[in-house]
């Protein structure tokens, strides 16, 4: 029976705790914590130990936070003073999660819990027990990360002292925190080390996640476990890395931390315990490849290069993908020469052939990319052969991706060559291409969808040269020009660029094929729809490719209004034709009709040099006609001025000629 001890009565205490309502309970547990903090309620006091496990009842059964609260202070005060087997109680799972559940709510309850615990920590069974009980280690981590004064500092050292237990750091590194992963893994045992990076391996892991890993410290002990540790080790090791490394930001810890030189050597290993460890090498090696620092070590894709053809398929379409992605980067022009002298076209030709259509895109995929400053190089290796595959996959109802990396090959071959040009007129490449232009240029704007349209786009130019009017009749009447018009505003820069050269080329030879004016003794007077101001005759998309029938005028310059400057001097080419001796009074008008004077004039402003150059000439065919004069010489005036003291010196003598239609400088001025 509890005994009443000098000054206090257990047993009343016991009654009220049991009995008494929420604000009764409120009350008397605030007295059981004063009763204890003066000493006056301890072992000897309640020595059958029953206050504690009443408590606990009421804990996980009280409605009230203020009555939780204070019976959670209580036993704090009684965890100091009470015997042993009441403090078994409060470390029993039943105790420990009434006050876990106390974790989510209110401030007050929320604190008082944590420090209740945090109390508690110092017995190994409740370090044990607190990881097993659910939701608790993410709520502390929760609580961690909320930065609440009063709740932050107590969760960390509480989450610090939980850390003590390997498998409650698992379940902090689920839930975020991942200190004290990082530190088992630098300063663990081998065995916590091997559990450890196991366990990132398997994990899903957000970007956030990957870069706050990477962030800490932890690719650094993970990389010296792959190059020093032993089998297992390294197999851990490995499938941490490969978790982490698709964090571009990982990617570059990756590689500064050395790691290319050991994941090829383990590649080139003939060790047959060493061949688990090859497909998560070579997939490391393709995801840092994506970062651009990997130009850095100038042998790794020649390297992989020669590992191509000893690989299994799986190693094989890793390394395809590690070149790729090494030869796309902006600064790769050299990476691309070196891997070209090193056969590298001659070596993936065979894979045009290859079943396996993951390693088939990705060999075309990198051969578009050799091939985007070697175009004539690449000509001299491609054969008939290899051109009819092509044409076939973009025939055929194959995935998107290989008809893009074919296209894309396509359009990096030199528009020069003849042959190449009849074999795929041959083929019936011009149809198969319009088809699918129409189809995809109206679809939702993906990163598949953009290659197709540049791709396309760049073939076309080979259909359109200006030397051949024939061919150009042919695209013409396929269907080109409305696919072109409709780039200008749909597609990339890219594509938006190579649209405005193939309108260029096709209007190049426009007024060689107009038609002369009908003979005056005609009835007939010619008609409205098909006459055409500038070219002074009937003209027709299909009889004389015009840029103004063709309705190409207002967006080749709205694409100059733009910010993108990429397309400038392809757009300028091809509105220039509208300007030339013969027809560039009527051009001018059709531009200033289309605000193109703006445009030309922002150009001359922005453009890089050569663009500059073409504006200003057009701009002087347009100040020509005293309307244009009097309506922009103002707002023109002061920019030609600013160009002609600061600008280039080679576009001196045309801004003088401006400059002289406004009447600003004598036509006799050294300007010119």
């Amino acid at each position: 029976m509890p005994r009443t001890a000098a000054g206090v009565d257990v047993e009343d205490l016991l009654v009220r705790v049991k009995n008494g309502a929420d604000a009764e309970l409120a009350e008397v547990a605030r007295e059981v914590a004063a009763l204890a903090e003066q000493g006056r309620l301890g072992e000897d006091d309640d020595e059958d130990g029953v206050l504690v496990p009443a408590l606990l009842a009421r804990l996980a059964a009280a409605g009230g936070a203020e009555a939780r609260v204070r019976v959670m202070a209580a036993l704090r005060r009684l965890a100091r003073c009470v015997g042993c087997e009441s403090k078994e109680r409060l470390a029993s799972i039943e105790a420990l999660s009434s006050i876990v559940r106390s974790l989510s709510r209110d401030v007050d309850e929320t604190r008082e819990a944590i420090a209740l615990l945090l109390d508690l920590s110092d017995i190994p069974q409740v370090r044990q027990r607190i990881g097993r009980i659910k939701g608790s280690i993410v709520m502390l981590v929760t609580l961690r990360n909320a930065h609440e004064p009063g709740t932050h500092d107590d969760a960390e050292k509480l989450l610090h002292m939980l850390s003590s237990n390997p498998q409650n750091v698992l379940l902090m590194a689920e839930a975020g925190y991942f200190r004290p992963l990082i530190h088992y893994l630098k300063e663990g045992s081998d065995m916590n080390k091997i559990l450890m990076a196991t366990a990132i391996s398997k994990m899903f892991l957000s970007e956030p996640m990957k870069s706050s890993l990477g962030e800490d410290g932890a690719v650094e002990p993970l990389v010296e476990m792959f190059k020093s540790g032993n089998l297992e080790a390294k197999h851990s090791a490995l499938g941490a890395l490969l978790n982490l490394s698709s964090s571009l930001q990982n990617a570059e810890i990756l590689i500064n931390s050395g790691i290319t030189g050991p994941l090829l050597q383990l590649l080139f290993s003939v060790t047959s315990v060493l061949m688990t460890l090859r497909e998560p090498a070579s997939a490391i090696l393709a995801a840092i490849a994506q970062s651009e620092r990997i130009l850095l070590h100038k042998d790794v894709a020649p390297q992989m290069l020669s590992l191509l053809n000893l690989s299994s398929p799986v190693i094989q379409l890793h390394l395809l993908r590690a070149l790729n992605s090494i030869s796309g980067h902006t600064n790769a022009k050299r990476a691309r020469a070196k891997i070209r002298q090193n056969g590298g076209v001659q070596l993936l030709l065979p894979f045009l052939t290859e079943k396996n259509i993951d390693i088939k895109i990705a060999a075309l995929n990198f051969i578009s990319n050799l091939s985007k400053d070697a175009s004539q190089e690449l000509a001299e290796q491609i054969r008939d052969t290899h051109l009819n595959i092509f044409v076939k996959i973009i025939s055929s109802p194959t995935s998107g991706n290989e008809k893009a990396a074919a296209i894309g090959i396509l359009s990096n071959l030199p528009a020069t060559d003849k042959k190449i040009t009849e074999l795929l007129t041959e083929a019936n490449l011009l149809p198969l291409l319009i088809s699918l232009l129409e189809t995809n240029i109206t679809a939702p704007l993906t990163p598949l969808r953009t290659s197709l349209l540049e791709g396309i786009a760049g073939v076309l130019i080979r259909f359109t040269v200006p030397w051949d009017k024939k061919l150009q009749s042919l695209a013409v009447g396929h269907g080109v020009v409305p696919c072109l018009v409709k780039l200008l505003s749909e597609g990339s820069i890219k594509a938006k660029s190579k649209a405005a050269t193939s309108l260029a080329q096709l209007s190049q030879n426009s007024l060689a094929l107009r038609k002369t004016k009908l003979p005056r003794w005609l009835c007939v007077a010619p008609s409205a729809e098909t006459y055409c101001l500038v070219h002074n005759s009937q003209c027709t998309v299909k009889s004389t490719f015009c840029l103004v029938k063709a309705g190409a005028v207002s967006p080749l310059i709205q694409i100059l209004e733009d910010d993108n400057r990429e397309a400038d001097g392809a757009v300028l080419e091809a509105l220039a034709t509208l300007m030339q001796d013969e027809i560039w009074e009527n051009g001018s008008k059709v531009i200033e009709k289309a605000s193109g004077v703006h445009a030309l004039l922002r150009i001359a402003e922005a453009g890089n040099s050569t663009s500059q150059e073409k504006a200003i000439w057009m701009l002087e065919r347009i100040f020509r006609l005293e309307a244009h004069r009097e309506r922009y010489g103002e707002i023109a005036q002061a920019l030609l001025i600013d160009l002609a003291q600061k600008g280039d010196p080679i576009l001196k003598p045309m801004i003088g000629k401006i400059l002289a239609h406004l009447e600003l400088l004598q036509t006799q001025s050294s300007y010119f």
